[in-house]
């Protein structure tokens, strides 16, 4: 018998404005130089990422294909506004993502390749063409915000990896260590380790991005360090963190959400607000650091470059989704 387990997310819409109320005075309060974490952590994380081997690379050169329709959100609340199920079903994961250890950090490329190999993520950064690129991030929750993430593009790795033409799926595996995370620990009897999905097409599409920095530095624990995926046309949970394994398959990948709840989180997740959530509105979302809503645009607005991918989809709308 599935026993369903009732997680952070599962609240009202309404129960979101007092949570953004909170961290909007988080980021107040920040500003005017008032403390808003311990000493320690704050000395932990300086330290953190004055250490990070690859913190001279940044910042990187901006791509200026990409376009924002909004302002670049508060970096205060883009890092301390997080979904990291590894760690809690809150957003307020920060602290408890410095335990994790990102260096050493290798990742693993098998499966249907002509080059499996497992590569050192500096000696990996120091390969790829870095770059800066401003995207949006929508949420399935209905939130949203705007990241000036630092990486290379997924369709690079994907030429390292040299796929068989068999190949048709990329599987992105995260880290799975309950011993600093504890909601792996807290959580055995869910499908850890998070895992999504992507086509090959998909893959190498150009909006697809490995992200490695974000503000023109590394980027933090809890917002996917030291290797994460930013698929801005999907909603969010697609975009796996601290990735450690992509697999090539001809089989599609079963993610992390699927296993849990397949009626609600499906393979495609492309953002469409025409399609609902089975209980909530996708029609608005909510800026983080904004009043009010937004509507949602289809494909997160990156219609232009990804639209192409699905044009032969049957029964669309729904495909979209899930």
């Amino acid at each position: 018998m599935f026993i369903k387990i009732k997680r952070g997310w599962e609240l009202p819409e309404s129960a979101a404005t007092p949570e953004g109320v909170y961290l909007r005075r988080r980021h107040f309060l920040a500003a005017a130089g008032i403390a808003v974490a311990s000493p320690l952590a704050l000395s932990s994380a300086h330290a953190d990422d004055t250490a990070d081997p690859s913190a001279g690379l940044y910042p990187v050169k901006r791509n200026e294909t990409y376009k924002l329709d909004r302002e670049v959100t508060s970096e205060g609340l883009s890092t301390h506004y997080n979904n990291y199920y590894e760690f809690d079903t809150s957003k307020d994961v920060a602290d408890l993502a410095q335990a994790l250890p990102i260096r050493p950090w290798t990742v693993t490329i098998d499966g249907m390749v002509e080059k499996p190999q497992t590569l050192d993520i500096d000696a990996l950064l120091k390969q790829m063409p870095l770059e800066e690129r401003l995207y949006r991030h929508r949420c399935v929750e209905a939130w949203s915000m705007a990241v000036p993430w630092s990486g290379f593009p997924l369709k690079r790795l994907v030429d390292l990896a040299a796929p068989l033409s068999s190949a048709k799926y990329l599987r992105f595996e995260s880290f799975n260590n309950p011993d600093v995370a504890p909601g792996i620990s807290g959580q055995p009897w869910s499908p850890w380790p998070y895992i999504e999905g992507l086509t090959i097409a998909e893959a190498t599409n150009d909006l697809a991005f490995m992200v490695t920095g974000m503000y023109g530095k590394p980027a933090p624990k809890q917002n996917g360090a030291p290797l994460r995926l930013a698929t801005p046309w999907k909603y969010g949970f697609k975009s796996a963190k601290g990735i450690v394994k992509i697999t090539f398959t001809d089989q599609q990948p079963l993610s992390y959400w699927e296993q849990l709840q397949s009626s609600e989180y499906g393979f495609w997740a492309n953002v469409n607000p025409e399609v609902a959530h089975p209980r909530w509105s996708q029609a608005d979302e909510r800026v983080l650091g904004q009043n009010g809503t937004v509507p949602t645009q289809l494909f997160n607005g990156y219609g232009e470059f990804v639209a192409s991918l699905y044009s032969g989809m049957q029964d669309l709308g729904d495909r979209l989704y899930r």
